[in-house]
């Protein structure tokens, strides 16, 4: 009796197997999951995130031109540097744990959530009654800045399959790239005509940002949009928020990178980088970060960066690349308008409107790529030439003189729209076809902050450069002129100081010191080439699939 019921339960056992065996799918012909979205709510996501992006690039890069009118009305130019960094440092502190975030709550409202925060910031700096309030209220909205890059990549991720990605990722980071040429432009246009408050919002205060959320919240807000992992409840993961979210290894980092971050502002300007304030920083910085490593190593995957993603050579060397890539944007973003109102002698306004040319080249080489990479698969050639063109025209740059032609400073700017837009999106579409689904969330956290941080480290390279360089140079071409006033009056203040004798010597010095921003570029397309290498020569579609079978391991 006994042996026929083992032989009867041995029959069913093998036959619920075979069942089992043939219901599973083979993860080698499927996507990573199999719910989309397309049609109308595709593009109303896509339109959403891509304008939450737009205004996020747009505030960063819009408030340099209302520095002036906003230090004369609070009489607070000692505080200058603040109204830029402090978004900066509250960005950055948070862009690993919003990856983290991602990873735990649905991907849709944490988007929302940061994009609130953002919103309040800007309603905060209309509202701003003193030079203190403001640098709190760009604090507040770099807190919320620092997820929308990560969320946008992390829901275009969730919307489409891999192999649709590469246009939709380039397309939107083009469109929000305008907002950091357009800023300077739309606020050199408002500071002069109207208020330093209008810039990021229209009158009669700081609001522009918020009727724009509202229609972003109404295209997006009904529309689901599926997740690429199942979710715990949010009661389950507040319950043990401090272990889901590693807040530990935050409150490690944070400091860590605020530390970092402020020694590389104050370096070379507020003290002297060999002081004790700027070395006591970078010591700071280090031990903290030493201290953070040893907590994210023994907290295995439950880490804010863990060491497993971080180890992937696909993850590490697509940072690198992006970092420099971003590193020689921002770059150019800043001092190729300073060429223009320093040397040439063009308004706030008209510096913005002679960027066009790196501007329309930049989104059409962006969409472009991103359909080859689609249609051909392969995403490296792209990251290789776009550090060749972005190369050839930083050092074509270099070359800029008070009396280049406007064929000349047109045609290099092209050439650098074009090498920007080729490899803008392709470190994302990297490692998001090598990760499993799980991970992506951590890793475009990752790429976030490796863009923050290595555009942070070389504009303080540059502005480094740029004062030496004046300092070295004055005496040179222009032995009557004090290099501290010039230092003083800035770029739009220059003529203001200086002899109509003294211009052309000064002029010329103005130009070779950006030569050497320039060249600085021409290194950081060196480095992009060199560490492309490593992003693998893989197709999306097949390293698509590897990713499905890993994200059925894992579970």
């Amino acid at each position: 009796m006994n042996a026929k019921v083992e032989q009867d339960t041995l029959s069913l056992s093998e036959k619920n197997e075979d069942d089992l065996t043939t219901s599973l799918p083979d993860i080698s012909q499927v996507e990573p999951r199999q719910e989309w979205i397309t049609g109308w709510r595709l593009t109303a996501v896509f339109m959403g995130i891509t304008v939450v992006s737009f205004l996020m690039l747009l505030d960063m890069s819009i408030i340099s031109t209302a520095i002036p009118r906003i230090t004369s009305e609070f009489h607070s130019l000692d505080d200058v540097g603040w109204y830029g960094s402090s978004y900066q440092l509250a960005s950055a502190a948070l862009q690993p744990l919003a990856g983290k975030l991602y990873t735990n709550f649905n991907a849709k409202w944490t988007f929302f959530a940061f994009f609130a925060v953002f919103e309040l910031g800007s309603l905060l700096c209309g509202l701003a009654s003193s030079s203190l309030m403001l640098i709190v209220a760009r604090a507040v909205a770099g807190m919320g800045g620092a997820g929308i890059q990560t969320g946008a990549f992390t829901i275009i991720a969730s919307s489409v399959p891999m192999s649709k990605r590469p246009s939709l990722i380039g397309l939107s980071m083009g469109i929000a790239q305008m907002g950091l040429v357009i800023g300077p432009l739309l606020g050199g246009a408002l500071t002069e005509y109207s208020t330093w408050r209008c810039p990021a919002n229209l009158p009669p205060g700081f609001y522009l940002n918020l009727p724009i959320g509202g229609v972003v919240a109404a295209l997006i807000a009904f529309i689901h949009i599926p997740e690429q992992l199942q979710k715990p409840p949010v009661w389950t993961v507040l319950r043990s928020i401090h272990r889901q979210l590693d807040l530990v290894g935050f409150l490690l980092f944070a400091p860590a990178a605020i530390q970092l971050l402020l020694a590389l502002q104050y370096g070379g300007n507020e003290f002297p980088w060999g002081s004790a304030t700027i070395i006591g920083l970078f010591c700071g910085a280090g031990c903290t970060f030493a201290i953070f490593l040893i907590w994210e190593a023994s907290k295995g995957a439950e880490a804010m960066i863990p060491f497993n993603i971080l180890s992937n050579r696909v993850v590490y060397c697509s940072c690198l690349n992006f970092g420099f890539l971003m590193s020689l944007i921002i770059c150019k973003d800043y001092y190729v308008p300073i060429y223009f109102q320093a040397v040439k002698g063009a308004s706030p306004f008209f510096s913005g409107l002679y960027r066009l040319p790196t501007m329309v080249p930049q989104l059409l080489a962006a969409l472009l790529v991103g359909m080859l990479v689609e249609w051909q698969g392969y995403y490296l050639p792209y990251v290789l030439i776009s550090s060749i063109f972005n190369g050839v025209s930083s050092g074509l740059m270099a070359t800029f003189r008070p009396d280049s032609s406007p064929g000349r400073w047109v045609g290099y700017q092209v050439l650098a729209g074009v090498g920007e837009g080729m490899g803008i999106q392709l470190p994302v579409i990297a490692v998001q076809s090598t990760l499993p689904p799980p991970q992506v969330p951590v890793a475009m956290g990752l790429l976030t902050f490796s863009s923050t941080l290595g555009a942070s480290l070389f504009l303080s390279f540059s502005q480094t450069f740029q004062t030496t360089g004046l300092r070295e140079l004055l005496p040179k071409h222009a032995p009557s002129v004090s290099a501290k006033e010039v230092l003083t009056a800035g770029a739009t203040g220059l003529r203001s100081v200086v002899s109509v004798a003294d211009l052309p010597g000064v002029l010329l010095a103005y130009c070779e010191t950006i030569d050497r921003v320039f060249f600085l570029c021409v290194g950081c397309s060196c480095a992009c080439f060199v560490v492309a290498w490593g992003m693998g020569w893989g197709s999306i579609r097949s390293e698509q699939k590897e990713a499905s079978r890993s994200s059925v391991e894992t579970v």
